[in-house]
């Protein structure tokens, strides 16, 4: 143990991951608001509500990220349930985040605008974060009338998540002119935000959380989102009326409250979906197959033969994404287990290493984007198809590295931390040749007239991943066998999948062409100069991140030779 100034720390390197944590979260935030409390209306080139939004979206990735970092270990060790009920769970919940956006989006363009949207969003996940501070007995397990108060927690973070994660991006893009060269890098400044909010909450709420109380890490996460509320409450003035209604009449005389009473029925909603965890895979499984099959019904029935064939490939996609996201979303759940019991983690929280994905994207995004502009020069950029092969192949690659890494030290052994580096590189390249990439096959695949349907389609693809995540990491919970027969079960299961994962990621690879060739590239054109999603560069720095319902770019017309 290592006395520090405040804390106490196993391990020194646990103390100086704090501390440079601190620093860098402390520094963003001091550094932006001396931006935004500049006189002058530009800094750097930019509008000062670009880094209002930057500090908004930074302090609910930290609410978000540091909650998320704890809660299956809330789940198991506070409300003990046990690890297949608390992954089934986990899955539940991550599946309703990426719903809800869906219907937040959607609000927010008929009727209340992105910033009323996103302040109420705010709002719910400011209550729902303090609320899980509010833990009880956790001798009672779920006995403790508390566990109410929890449910309620989750489904408003949940709902709060729909509001604001489908509308603060939107707002970047308002900001900015449809031709404005600038857009991009704003994007780049904005998702800088998200991951500095995940990558120092996993490490800080984290910390708190395991070593001195639930009640620190989750009110630390609360206070945070806060913080956030309030600079964006502040800074209205600097978003320069953007992200208000399109149409004030449809919420004028109160209206606007049938909205947020609206809201508030989704929280109902989801308190009860929460609980009963069935009911979010029948809903999932129900309405997925319908909005599948009513796609390829509409392609087949109502589409010339190209753009037909162009939704057949957006379909193959989207069905592929499922497999990678039902692995990359073990992070969070099987895999947090794991660190904590069966690794050497030098004396640092489990809950800690959830930071590396967003500390890896931070440092190999720029590169990726290097690499296949190079690539695309030479004219030897992968396909979009292959591009996906390539990211299921290496998520399944790093559950084998980190089952191999386990199985040469022996069973017995407490498995190198330097595994769990390697998995979450593995699977951080993958992502980076998936997210960003489905995002823009999703825009340029799409026929105008189907643009917002198809989109919906790939979200409901991620949340039906985050479930099946769920489901395979109950399929890990092995309670009552002991330590090591316990890591051996969770091994088999990795194991499993991983070699699936890669047989179905050169399956992709083998097809790719067919694939391909169903895109119909030599012939695609825009139908229209606007229909380019705003952020579509910056996409994949967090996953599944572009917004919900994003606003447009224009892109001239002609050959997107770059979507290979």
């Amino acid at each position: 143990m290592i006395e520090g100034v405040f804390f106490t720390f196993g391990s020194a390197f646990e103390m100086w991951a704090f501390r440079i944590a601190v620093i860098a979260l402390a520094a963003f935030l001091i550094g932006g608001i001396v931006i935004i409390t500049r006189p002058q209306p530009e800094v750097v080139g930019h509008p000062k509500g670009l880094f209002l939004l930057f500090l908004a979206e930074m302090w609910e990735r930290f609410s978000y990220y540091g909650m998320r970092a704890l809660l299956i270990f809330y789940l198991v060790q506070h409300w003990l349930f046990t690890d297949s009920e608390a992954s089934i769970i986990y899955g539940a919940y991550t599946a309703l985040v990426y719903i809800t956006p869906v219907v937040g989006g959607y609000l927010a363009d008929r009727y209340i605008g992105q910033r009323k949207a996103v302040l109420f969003g705010a709002v719910l996940l400011t209550f729902g974060h303090f609320f899980m501070a509010f833990e009880g007995d956790g001798s009672l397990g779920q006995d403790n009338p508390m566990i109410n108060v929890f449910w309620l927690a989750l489904a408003l973070i949940i709902v709060g998540s729909g509001f604001l994660k489908a509308n603060i991006s939107v707002i970047v893009g308002q900001l900015y002119s449809r031709t404005d060269l600038r857009r991009d890098p704003a994007y780049t400044i904005f998702y800088m935000g998200i991951n500095v909010g995940a990558a120092t909450a996993s490490i800080i709420c984290g910390y708190l959380g395991q070593t001195y109380g639930w009640q620190y890490g989750f009110g630390l996460a609360g206070i945070g989102m806060l913080l956030g509320l309030v600079i964006f409450v502040l800074g209205k003035p600097l978003l320069l009326g953007k992200g208000e209604p399109k149409d004030p009449a449809k919420i004028a005389g109160g209206k606007e409250w049938v909205i947020y009473g609206a809201g508030l029925l989704m929280v109902a909603l989801c308190w009860t979906a929460i609980q009963y965890q069935e009911l979010v895979g029948y809903v999932l499984g129900a309405f997925g197959g319908g909005l599948v099959l009513y796609v390829l019904f509409t392609a087949v029935t109502k589409l010339p033969s190209e753009e037909r064939d162009r939704i057949f490939a957006a379909m193959f996609l989207i069905l592929a994404s499922i497999v990678f996201w039902a692995l990359f979303e073990q992070a969070g759940s099987s895999l947090n287990l794991f660190t904590d019991r069966h690794v050497d983690t030098q004396g640092v929280n489990a809950s800690m290493f959830q930071s590396i994905n967003a500390i890896y994207i931070v440092l190999l995004a720029p590169l990726f984007a290097m690499l296949w502009q190079g690539l695309a020069r030479k004219g030897a950029e992968p396909s979009t198809p292959l591009k996906f092969g390539l990211a299921i192949i290496q998520v399944g690659l790093g559950f084998l590295v980190l089952v191999w890494g386990s199985q040469s030290v022996g069973v017995s052994v407490p498995t190198p931390v330097i595994f769990i580096f390697l998995i979450y590189l593995l699977h951080t390249t993958g992502e980076l040749c998936l997210s960003p990439v489905g995002l823009s096959a999703m825009n340029r695949l799409s026929p105008a007239h189907m643009a917002s349907l198809i989109m919906g389609t790939w979200f409901f693809a991620s949340a039906t991943g985050n479930f099946a995540a769920g489901l395979i990491a109950a399929a890990t919970g092995a309670e009552g066998v002991g330590e090591e027969a316990g890591k051996q079960v969770v091994l088999g299961v990795y194991s499993t999948v991983g070699w699936y994962a890669v047989a179905i990621g050169v399956a992709v690879m083998v097809v790719s062409p067919l694939i391909k060739k169903l895109m119909h590239l030599d012939t695609l054109v825009d139908e229209t100069v606007d229909d380019d999603l705003d952020g579509q560069a910056g996409a994949g720095l967090e996953a599944q991140e572009a917004g919900m319902h994003p606003s447009t770019t224009p892109q001239a017309p002609g050959k997107h030779e770059e979507n290979r």
